[in-house]
């Protein structure tokens, strides 16, 4: 990771997500007055006195639980600390300090890097509030408010004080979404692509809540992965923390240069899986299919092409996707993951010279004319491309209404004949002609 990493660490409901929202500028950890409801690492990057970091946000450390959850949380929070170049330990100000908080000082104290003890949840200061934490021993205890954004100046001023000067250059990493039902094997994948274990998995569909952003290189090219919680029916989300955390999976696609959709095999393609790929079309991002699972599935010589016509009647509406058959747990075909991620994101970048446009959309008119409309037939003056991602192709024409869908999609078919766009969608707009314009085709 480019810029020095700062991980935020406490007992659970002490503040930390909120503290992470103030430090990010964006509300991007989820905050309830509850314990638990941050699992997994969090990454933002952020700025302070011209000096670039990303901080991380953690679970609550139980070190003593015996449940396999917080035990997860707690080898999450040790990655982070493992990591980390600087570490934020938050207690709460309102409570007596505790075995616990004892217990996780000394182990912060073990671990030889700088840590800033933030006292939180400290609304009015007064100097004698702040005397039983120097029996810590971490140095100086620093008294905030995260919610009230009181103090968390002097606290970064102390963070980037350890930091090395000198400029970062500009993350240009290929930011790629994996997304798709609760219990598909997102999490795993992210594990296989990274190489280790960087999220939560388990058993229990749903155990990632946020979206969680991850930056790795592979061959050469640097990649953000970017977890996401599941996406499950509206029907099914009664539990407001995890509304919003399928509000963050859609963000999450917003935010992407490419999306992993990812597919049960066992299961094959639901309603709910269209519905979250029909999404990513509609944002006009480039995606890869991944259906996952695939070792689990008994297989002849023609198991694959059953499956990819079952998923071209499936998907229709965007028969230009790229899929791929893998395990994610076994590793099977997971190695061109990556490779069809940049290939759909390339895809989605590339420009087509308007003579080269114009030439073959005059073939087109000329092979298959529009259809006349009560004695109007539809006039294309020409054609130009003016954006990319997905790449946009905008048609001046006499009279917009007399444009068919159907003839529309046929000349979206001939670009997709002439050019490689597999992988992403491609939007074709309409402008009538301008007084000043001239040319015509047809």
């Amino acid at each position: 990771m480019a810029n020095p990493l700062v991980a935020i660490v406490g007992r659970p409901n002490v503040g930390k997500s909120t503290l992470f929202n103030k430090i990010a500028g964006r509300k991007i950890s989820i905050t309830e007055n509850r314990p638990g409801v941050t699992r997994d690492r969090l990454y933002a990057d952020a700025v302070w006195r011209g000096k670039k970091f990303t901080v991380v946000d953690t679970g609550g450390i139980e070190l003593k639980s015996a449940d396999v959850l917080w035990k997860e949380i707690l080898r999450q929070a040790d990655a982070a600390i493992d990591m980390a170049q600087v570490i934020i330990w938050m207690v709460d100000g309102k409570e007596e300090l505790t075995a616990a908080d004892r217990d996780v000082a000394e182990k912060l104290r073990r671990c030889k890097k700088p840590v800033i003890l933030v006292v939180n949840k400290v609304d009015n200061f007064s100097p004698d509030k702040l005397f039983d934490y120097y029996a810590l021993g971490l140095g100086e205890p620093f008294a905030i408010s995260a919610e009230h954004s009181q103090g968390i100046g002097d606290v970064l001023d102390e963070v980037v004080s350890y930091f090395e000067s000198g400029d970062e250059e500009e993350d240009d990493r290929l930011k790629i979404a994996v997304v798709g039902k609760p219990n598909a094997g997102k999490s795993s994948l992210v594990n296989r692509l990274l190489g280790f274990e960087r999220t939560i998995v388990t058993d229990i569909a749903g155990t990632t809540r946020d979206a969680i952003d991850t930056p790795f290189e592979a061959d050469g090219q640097k990649y953000t992965l970017i977890d996401t919680a599941g996406i499950r029916r509206k029907k099914n989300v009664s539990d407001d923390v995890e509304y919003y955390s399928v509000l963050r999976a859609f963000d999450a696609v917003r935010r992407a240069d490419v999306c992993l959709l990812v597919v049960d095999s066992t299961e094959g393609l639901t309603e709910q899986d269209v519905k979250i790929i029909g999404y990513v079309h509609e944002q006009g991002k480039p995606s890869v299919i991944v259906m996952n699972k695939w070792d689990l599935i008994e297989k002849d010589t023609n198991t694959i092409n059953k499956f990819e016509a079952k998923l071209k009647a499936d998907l229709s509406f965007m028969d230009y996707f790229l899929s791929v058959y893998i395990s994610a747990k076994t590793g099977q075909r997971a190695e061109r993951v990556l490779s069809l991620a940049r290939r759909a994101f390339e895809n989605a970048n590339r420009r087509i010279t308007t003579g080269t446009l114009n030439d073959l959309i005059l073939d087109a008119v000329r092979t298959n004319e529009p259809a006349s409309v009560n004695g109007r037939r539809l006039k294309i003056y020409y054609c130009s491309q003016p954006t990319v991602c997905p790449p946009t192709f905008v048609l001046f024409v006499n009279d917009e209404t007399l444009m068919h869908f159907s003839y529309k999609r046929y000349l979206e078919n001939v670009l997709r004949r002439s050019f490689d766009f597999s992988g992403t969608p491609i939007r074709i707009a309409l402008r009538p002609r301008g007084d000043n314009e001239s040319g015509m085709m047809g």
